[in-house]
């Protein structure tokens, strides 16, 4: 059978492409793929055309390079098993499972150094969220939580319902959810929030909160980040982990936001915040991760599981039934 690897045409445009299965260098290994991680947040504003295509995809992963346009493969979330290794290559990686960041295929070629042996106890699609738990332990690591504090989390979709999880293990006075889909509130009390509520329930929202410390908008809404703004208290923080890509935010600076000193902040996985850089690398931030995502409920996380020939369907799914999807894991 030929490898197969997911490409984004165009807007709501994924195919499956056929193509002959990739031999290692002699410093790269063969990694024969179990299952691939969708991540809705940016993977969604690819299927939507909804990113701009002169940024760069992702500096930070040598896998994805190149920028955004039509035609892309993107993703990175891959889990499988080492199944040839270059000559270079210690054989000790032959057919140890294994997660890498690359876009969604079959069988992909990496060097050794960019592979990263799965714990044992975990499965193969628990350890898909890697990516995402890393990103909600960066969340975490610039929101800089107090005890006491009040927090709120704006959007209940993957990454949210990862950082409310986190969160829930600080000692907060408080820590509150918002979303506007049932399953989503219902997901997030379970994973620790002390209450949620619907985006149209602001009032019960602000009397809970009486002015949050911490606010983390992670909807991909722009409209939730003036809600966050609104919803933070004198002095407060309110970091910013949604990449709305092409969409405005429009904000209203113009009332109480002025005198209340409020500071935003854009927190994104790709960079540790400067002041932590001289005790933190991505391998100590990964290490955080990989115990983290061992005490997750992997099943209430990744609502749906579809072989890659219907990649496309997995996409549909996420993007116009998100009252019932949270996350998807492809199948090879």
């Amino acid at each position: 059978m030929p490898a197969r690897a997911v490409s984004f045409r165009g807007p709501e445009e994924v195919s499956v492409i056929e193509e002959p299965i990739p031999r290692p260098d002699s410093d790269e290994a063969l990694v024969e793929v179990e299952c691939s991680g969708i991540s809705p947040g940016t993977e969604l504003l690819l299927y939507r055309g909804e990113a701009p295509t002169d940024l760069p995809a992702d500096e930070s992963i040598p896998a994805l390079d190149g920028d955004l346009e039509y035609p892309i493969r993107y993703g990175y979330a891959v889990v499988g098993r080492v199944r040839e290794v270059g000559e270079d290559v210690d054989s000790a990686w032959l057919d140890r499972r294994v997660f890498a960041f690359h876009p969604h295929a079959s069988h992909v070629t990496l060097p050794s150094a960019e592979l990263l042996p799965i714990p044992e106890d975990l499965s193969a699609t628990a350890a898909t969220l890697l990516p995402n738990v890393e990103a909600a332990v960066n969340f975490a690591m610039d929101a800089r939580p107090i005890v006491g504090e009040r927090a709120v989390v704006f959007g209940q979709g993957l990454l949210g319902l990862l950082t409310t999880a986190l969160l829930s293990e600080y000692p907060l006075d408080s820590l509150y959810a918002v979303d506007r889909y049932p399953l989503r509130r219902s997901r997030s009390r379970s994973l620790g929030a002390d209450a949620t509520f619907a985006p149209d329930e602001n009032g019960a929202l602000h009397e809970a909160l009486d002015g949050a410390d911490l606010a983390i908008e992670l909807s991909g809404n722009p409209a939730a980040l003036d809600a966050a703004i609104d919803a933070t208290g004198y002095d407060g923080r309110v970091i910013i982990g949604s990449w709305y890509g092409e969409k405005r935010a429009e904000l209203d600076l113009g009332g109480r936001f002025h005198r209340s000193r409020i500071s935003m902040e854009s927190s994104q996985v790709s960079t540790i915040d400067p002041e932590l850089r001289g005790r933190w690398d991505k391998h100590r931030r990964l290490d955080v991760a990989w115990d983290r995502l061992a005490d997750l409920d992997a099943d209430a996380l990744l609502t749906h599981h579809l072989p890659v020939a219907e990649a496309s369907e997995a996409y549909r799914l996420l993007d116009d039934r998100p009252d019932e999807a949270i996350g998807a894991v492809l199948s090879y």
